[in-house]
């Protein structure tokens, strides 16, 4: 079973020695020190971890943000979802959200760069990455592309590749503008549902609920327990009556606050189950169980599966 774990830089550039056999100077682009934040670029083909050692990516919640084109046959794992990828695809990884992904052939190709939220903060958009619909809570994470579309992002990673090599001064104002290049990129691949953005006061207490929602996870350890787990603590927070939150979620999402709620607790006791090596009562105690038999229970009635069916 593999658990689910916080990977750092420092993490991901020890793989990456390993992975490439640089030193650790070579890796790290030249003056990024003189920058807020980080920004560094790679081809897949010098960092990915071969099918035939069996080892792939770790389902891991990363310290950073992550954006790969990926030329080949590949299976990402987000959450509870499970996503084949025939031939090319665009990845939109952020640090709220666990995910992983292998390849099923040898043959691989692309490219991905990796960055901080601190490094766009520098851009005169004063962008915010969690606000935008990309790496928002719920927002879709990876797209299937053409071979022509392939073609043009990949156009955008050269620029990348070729501009952190260089000695301009600006390089890492001009790097900024194709990150959001890439981000706006994948936003318009998005279904025209995801991107709307409806500045009602019902909508965005909708956004802020689900905001909420998605912070409490993912559970890191057995001892970590959900801060927020009824409707009225969820409607406290938010400052609003109960009544009043169930009544925009209903208009806006066609669920209640509870089957919302309860909906996000399955998906991720469906992770941890299949995921992590925590037993069963361990599971119901980070979810808010008062009882083990209460969350199997809970699993049963919408799966038709005890959660240790479910595991095996």
């Amino acid at each position: 079973m593999k658990h689910i774990r916080n990977r750092s830089l420092e993490q991901f550039y020890e793989e990456a020695v390993n992975f490439t056999g640089k030193d650790l100077n070579t890796l790290l682009p030249p003056g990024i020190h003189k920058e807020i934040g980080h920004f560094n670029v790679f081809d897949i083909s010098d960092t990915i971890r071969q099918v035939k050692q069996k080892n792939v990516m770790p389902y891991d919640r990363r310290a950073y943000y992550k954006i790969s084109l990926i030329r080949g046959r590949n299976r990402a794992e987000y959450a509870d979802k499970v996503i084949d990828v025939e031939k090319n695809a665009l990845l939109f990884a952020t640090p709220k959200v666990p995910y992983h992904w292998f390849p099923l052939e040898e043959e691989q190709a692309g490219s991905f760069c990796v960055f901080t939220g601190e490094f766009l903060i520098r851009n005169k958009s004063g962008v915010v990455l969690d606000e935008l619909p990309i790496f928002r809570a719920g927002g879709y994470p990876v797209f299937e592309i053409t071979d022509e579309e392939a073609e043009e992002i990949g156009q955008l990673f050269v620029k990348m590749q070729r501009e952190i090599a260089s000695d301009y001064e600006y390089k890492y104002d001009l790097l900024r503008n194709y990150v959001l290049e890439l981000i706006h990129y994948g936003q318009k691949l998005q279904p025209a549902a995801v991107l709307h953005n409806d500045q009602s006061a019902s909508a965005r207490i909708t956004s802020l609920f689900v905001e909420l929602l998605e912070r409490q996870f993912p559970l890191d350890s057995p001892g970590q327990q959900l801060k927020l787990r009824t409707a009225g603590e969820y409607a406290e927070r938010l400052a609003i009556h109960v009544n009043h939150l169930n009544k925009v979620l209903k208009e806006n999402t066609g669920k209640t606050t509870t089957e919302i709620i309860n909906g996000r607790l399955l998906q991720e006791a469906k992770i941890l189950l299949k995921q992590t090596g925590w037993n069963v009562s361990e599971i119901a105690f980070s979810l808010g169980f008062e009882e083990v038999a209460h969350f199997s229970n809970f699993f049963k009635k919408r799966t038709s599966l005890s959660p240790l069916a479910f595991r095996s």
